[in-house]
């Protein structure tokens, strides 16, 4: 068996870390370079041609513009923070642990769909740890439909999760250790998320989230994935940790 290096999550986890994951993404490149990719998937914005999601649907705005009913978060215009928010609780989603904020998010259960993230540096940082988890879980593709920007990144990851099994969501030794707000507009947020292994040691990854007028949506790499490349982190300093659960 190979051995794995030091920075390589393990196979527990989510998965998109798991090796036929690889495999796949490896595969549809693959296919893109011989043209394949361009018969199966067309050109441009794919999802904005996607037929209406079925089932469970997150609502849109009303006729003042306000946000879909029930749906309530105090979104002035906020500093990035520089601590981690006291309202934090920790529920198991997929398999781990994720903190879920009464003043952040997600406010709202509709289906498998937790939504109604603050329009706030601190809603974004809610939104990638509850958006990238739900996609362990079988209902993947309605948070797919809903919970990520449409386009050709979007169609590429669902093309690769649809290799993997729908079975029940793997369990994670790994555990959210906090979190560093890289960069934020109200139409755009980078997040790094802080990940403490089994093994006492730490590896980051970037998500980015866009604000699309009702909620945040992950937004896919150009490649499928979710997330930037992981990264060994031998300092904390910068990251806010999370309170201890």
């Amino acid at each position: 068996m190979r051995a794995r290096h030091a920075h390589e999550p393990a196979d527990d986890g989510p998965f998109w870390r798991h090796r036929r994951w690889q495999v796949s993404a490896g595969f549809l490149v693959l296919a893109v370079c011989v043209g394949i990719g361009a018969a199966v998937y067309g050109g441009g914005d794919a999802g904005s041609r996607a037929a209406p999601p079925s089932g469970p649907v997150i609502g849109g705005l009303g006729p003042d513009g306000s946000r879909p009913q029930g749906c309530r978060t105090v979104d002035t215009p906020q500093p990035l923070p520089t601590e981690a928010p006291d309202d934090v609780v920790w529920r198991p989603l997929n398999g781990a642990a994720t903190p879920f904020s009464a003043s952040a998010g997600p406010l709202r259960t509709t289906g498998p769909l937790r939504w109604c993230f603050a329009h706030t540096p601190m809603g974004a940082v809610l939104a990638v740890h509850t958006i990238s988890r739900q996609m362990s879980g079988p209902d993947w593709r309605a948070v797919s439909r809903q919970q990520l920007v449409p386009g050709l990144g979007r169609d590429y990851f669902d093309a690769m999760r649809e290799s993997l099994p729908d079975g029940g969501p793997p369990q994670t030794s790994n555990r959210l250790a906090g979190f560093l707000v890289v960069r934020y507009t109200p139409g755009t947020a980078v997040v790094r998320v802080l990940v403490r292994q089994a093994t006492a040691r730490y590896f980051s990854v970037d998500y980015t989230a866009d604000w699309n007028g009702v909620d945040w949506r992950l937004r896919p790499l150009t490649s499928g994935g979710l997330y930037g490349p992981v990264t060994p982190v031998v300092s904390l300093a910068g990251f806010l940790l999370w309170n201890e659960r």
